[in-house]
């Protein structure tokens, strides 16, 4: 194989997070077409029950963003969770801290947590568009939607290294699986409670 072959082989095959988001695309729509469909700009109501669904996702993500193995292989990881920004929007709103079920969901242990935290991570390279509309409920960075904010690096900066970290992890075929179904059901558990508020809201 020659130099340029194999730098053309290199460029064409994808990169982990780029098979990441090819398999979970239609996981990612429907995630996004149905929490548009509860309209959660339109009144702070509806904000509300959107921090809610943030919280409980938040607190399951919670163990992963402090799990020791996870920070010794993405380095300042525990510095991205954004749990305690959700919890201080729903004080600042006078809201409750909801009650959730299946904290035990979220894996413990092994590859599988990757998947979820590439979940939890792409949502806030996406939280700046959300962050536009909160402004409509006079919600900013500083008051009401704190976990939408960018980190002081910059959203883009930030998300790049952990694609950089993820990207560069060596992982075994099986470990590669397990990422993947990781993130498929990170998609999958947000999507359980977007169907529950859907029937308490009914």
């Amino acid at each position: 194989m020659t130099s340029d072959t194999a730098t053309r082989t290199a460029q064409e095959t994808p990169t982990r997070l780029e098979r990441i988001k090819a398999n979970t695309r239609d996981d990612h729509q429907q995630i996004d077409d149905m929490v548009m469909a509860m309209k959660p700009f339109d009144n702070r109501e509806n904000y509300g029950r959107f921090l809610a669904l943030q919280y409980c996702f938040h607190a399951v993500m919670k163990p992963l963003y402090h799990a020791d193995d996870l920070n010794a292989l993405i380095p300042g990881l525990a510095d991205r969770s954004r749990f305690e920004s959700v919890c201080a929007d729903l004080g600042d709103l006078g809201l409750p801290l909801p009650a959730h079920e299946g904290a035990v969901t979220a894996p413990q242990s092994g590859p599988a947590r990757l998947g979820w935290l590439y979940v939890c991570e792409g949502s806030n390279l996406g939280a700046a568009f959300l962050l536009k509309a909160a402004a409509r409920l006079d919600l900013n960075e500083g008051f009401g939607a704190r976990h939408l904010r960018a980190h002081d690096d910059g959203r883009g900066k930030h998300w790049r290294q952990f694609v950089t970290q993820l990207n560069s992890l060596v992982l075994g075929a099986e470990d590669e699986i397990a990422l993947q179904q990781g993130a498929h059901d990170a998609f999958d558990f947000f999507h359980n409670l977007l169907i529950t508020d859907r029937k308490l809201a009914a």
